[in-house]
């Protein structure tokens, strides 16, 4: 294996078990799993491709039969007729029902981007549907080659995929994930809050902005510099105008500034704003922050730029000829010196990752190729090369998208339609398995950002995948809280401190994502599937398993002060974690001012937060407080090094909390820490916090069985009870008798 194989080659194994396999002339079925089975027609492919890596998951019993016009095909689960000319007619499902419609019901599932769109827009399918079966089309997929290139397929042929898990939409899920590869873990850092802005900042206004924020005790963990770190003005500067990209046809795009300008695309620190950007990027991580730089690649490296001599003379340019080095990601000797004379001599400078920002189309040289795929697929092997997560910031590409996190929504306008559909956008995207979309928080451009539409942005900004501030490069379109009004500040302040402290919370919830298939937000109906209610409710969906979110995307009411949203709850108790307030299942109109949203724990949930509160540090704490809700449930919190990939290795340490409800009593125990200790603190001091218990006649607190002293505090939703410095290796538990 050379070089470039041993880096971006990803792993894969194309071939089917044999014993799945059903030929008949030029027709192939393959049944993947009871519920899953692969149709081609005209040719056969048996490597991997853009979407799908295996399709070997192991011996399926299954019986067929093959008439004149028809193959049946019986496993435990279903019975799918596939026509001579590879046409799916009919799939008897594992509940009994026969779809032969896969036209309709589709729950849809996610779109490139959300660029200058302004309100609700078209989703392709996903893969799930209400009438059980979904279909997903690979014909067009190139095929992955093992020298680490990628090729169009050999012959045109039919290539589609059948879901046919009737309303187990987790299951249909995690078998997609089983064939494409693992939505892989995103660093700690991640789940934080990141500071965007396209504005041509100073080195010394970014730190200064930076040192603000820490002055307003307001937390970040990103800072993303848009593309003025480099030169723009290159047409003045160095006489370089655009060439050989036309503008846009769309007449709305090109309100957004030109797509092709030609300073949009660069590799070298504008010294003139960043003199000492080295010291820059230093003085940013001793903040506790980490790095993200934007690029347009579409341009090339041309001659002005920095390594312009050493990638030049590694393709064999002349260094003296200024000729241009194109774009062209389909050249292995381009992508190699790319990385060795772009990227990596920049992230040992300190540039933790990248923002691809590529807007020029679907077109390579390689017929079918999207230039924005191989981007992704290469920039994120290319960390993994360095034992460090896969990680950009990037447009979808389609299918298998997951494994390149994270998601750039695209420059959104500033309405309340967009706030309106990306609820229902982030949430629906876990039918394409696409996880971590990243929204420009507060819209981008095109309209006036009201406090209120600021605060409500951001709320839900709080409880989606990613809270990443942006905004266009006009001065009042900025995001910072305090150019708000007080009581947007205030609100904002205190919502993105709480998000902050959510890290322990969210990065086990993305450890379920990668191991179990499990999205961070994901829709109501993925667990209640046979309840109406639940698809009525695009808006609202799980964060996580132990909360409910019904972000508010609308104006108040003049007259009442608060806004409404419609929300609908299973059965059981809900308690609203901000108010207090008690809900039971079915449908019902809540209703909010503006000082929060619906975010609603269900009886026995357990949400661990950083017990800090103050600083960007998002390492594991610690400090935990452990927000508890009366009833029986379990938690168990993960923690590893945040960054690295040795969690693969075992490298990880579990904690599990577990609630017991018994008449009056309530029992909480902390298990001892399990796996890698050395990566969490050897102790830890514990605020547990019984959010709605009023009050208690009796507390105890024991250590491996040992008593230890505690404080008790009654509190405004509950009650707390506080044990310092207990070891992480040793059982925690906490038992209170309930009064009221």
């Amino acid at each position: 294996m050379d070089g470039f194989a041993k880096k971006y080659a990803i792993k894969s194994d194309g071939s089917a078990c044999a014993e799945n396999v059903i030929i008949d002339s030029d027709l192939r079925i393959t049944v993947i799993t009871p519920e899953l089975i692969r149709i081609e027609k005209g040719s056969f492919c048996d490597l991997p491709t853009q979407t799908v890596l295996f399709r070997n998951l192991g011996k399926v019993d299954f019986s067929f039969k093959n008439t004149s016009n028809r193959i049946a095909v019986k496993t435990d689960k279903c019975e799918f007729c596939v026509s001579e000319c590879g046409e799916l007619q009919s799939v008897r499902l594992s509940d009994g029902r026969l779809v032969t419609d896969f036209k309709n019901g589709n729950l849809k599932g996610t779109r490139r981007t959300l660029d200058v769109t302004f309100g609700r827009v078209k989703l392709a399918d996903g893969i799930v549907s209400r009438n059980g079966v979904a279909l997903t089309d690979d014909s067009a997929s190139l095929t992955l080659l093992p020298d680490g290139t990628v090729s169009p397929r050999s012959q045109v042929g039919q290539d589609t995929y059948v879901y046919a898990y009737g309303c187990n939409y987790l299951s249909a899920l995690r078998d997609f994930y089983r064939i494409t590869g693992e939505t892989p873990l995103i660093p700690r850092f991640c789940l934080g809050n990141w500071w965007s802005r396209f504005w041509r900042y100073t080195q010394d206004e970014y730190l200064d902005l930076m040192n603000k924020f820490e002055e307003k005790d307001i937390p970040l963990t990103v800072a993303c510099i848009d593309m003025d770190w480099h030169w723009v003005d290159v047409e003045k500067r160095f006489g370089e105008k655009v060439k050989d990209y036309p503008k846009p046809k769309n007449p709305i795009a090109n309100l957004t500034g030109c797509f092709w300008n030609p300073g949009w695309t660069g590799y070298s620190w504008n010294t003139e704003l960043f003199p000492n950007h080295i010291a820059f990027l230093k003085t940013l991580h001793e903040k506790g922050l980490r790095t993200n730089l934007n690029v347009h690649p579409a341009q090339g490296v041309r001659f002005f730029e920095d390594m312009y001599p050493d990638f030049a003379r590694h393709m064999g340019i002349n260094e003296t000829s200024k000729e241009p080095i194109r774009f062209d990601f389909t050249d292995k000797n381009f992508v190699e010196g790319y990385f060795k004379y772009i990227n990596r001599p920049m992230e040992n400078e300190g540039v933790d990752f990248w923002w691809i920002d590529w807007q020029q189309g679907s077109k390579s040289k390689i017929d079918g190729l999207d230039p924005l795929w191989l981007l992704n697929h290469y920039y994120c092997l290319d960390r993994q090369s360095k034992g460090l997560r896969p990680l950009t910031l990037s447009r979808f590409a389609g299918f298998g998208s997951h494994r390149y996190p994270l998601g750039f929504s695209g420059d959104t306008a500033i309405q309340w339609s967009v706030l309106d559909f990306q609820p229902y956008f982030t949430a629906t995207a876990a039918n394409a398995g696409y996880s971590w979309w990243s929204h420009d928080i507060g819209g981008h451009n095109f309209g006036k950002l009201s406090d209120e539409l600021y605060i409500r942005w951001v709320q839900f900004g709080v409880f989606s995948p990613i809270m990443r501030f942006h905004s266009a490069n006009v001065a009042r379109k900025s995001k910072e809280p305090w150019k708000f009004g007080s009581e947007a500040e205030k609100i904002t302040k205190k919502f993105l401190r709480f998000r902050h402290r959510m890290i322990p919370y969210t990065y086990t919830m993305n450890r379920l994502t990668e191991k179990e298939g499990r999205p961070l937000l994901m829709p109501m109906y993925y667990a209640y599937p046979n309840e109406e209610g639940a698809y009525k409710v695009g808006n609202e969906y799980f964060f996580g398993t132990q909360l409910i979110v019904a972000p508010i995307t609308h104006k108040a009411d003049k007259r009442m002060h608060t806004a409404a949203v419609d929300i609908w709850l299973p059965e059981g108790r809900y308690t609203d974690i901000f108010t207090g307030e008690v809900y039971c299942g079915g449908e019902t109109v809540i209703r909010r001012d503006i000082a929060s949203i619906p975010v609603l724990a269900p009886a026995g949930a357990i949400i661990p937060l950083d017990g800090r509160k103050t600083g960007n540090d998002c390492g594991n704490p610690e400090s935990l407080e452990i927000l508890i809700y009366r009833g029986n449930g379990s938690f168990k919190l993960y923690e590893d090094d945040g960054e690295s990939l040795a969690y693969r290795d075992g490298h990880y340490a579990e904690t599990e909390f577990k609630l017991e409800e018994t008449g009056s009593t309530l029992k909480f125990t902390v298990s001892p820490a399990e796996g890698d200790l050395t990566l969490i603190p050897s102790s830890r001091k514990y605020v547990f916090n019984f959010r709605d218990v009023a009050s208690a006649d009796k507390i105890s607190v024991a250590a491996n069985g040992e008593t230890v002293n505690f404080t008790a505090e009654k509190e405004e939703n509950g009650l707390s009870v506080t044990v310092d410095g207990v070891g992480t290796n040793k059982s925690v538990i906490v038992t209170v008798h309930v009064i009221k």
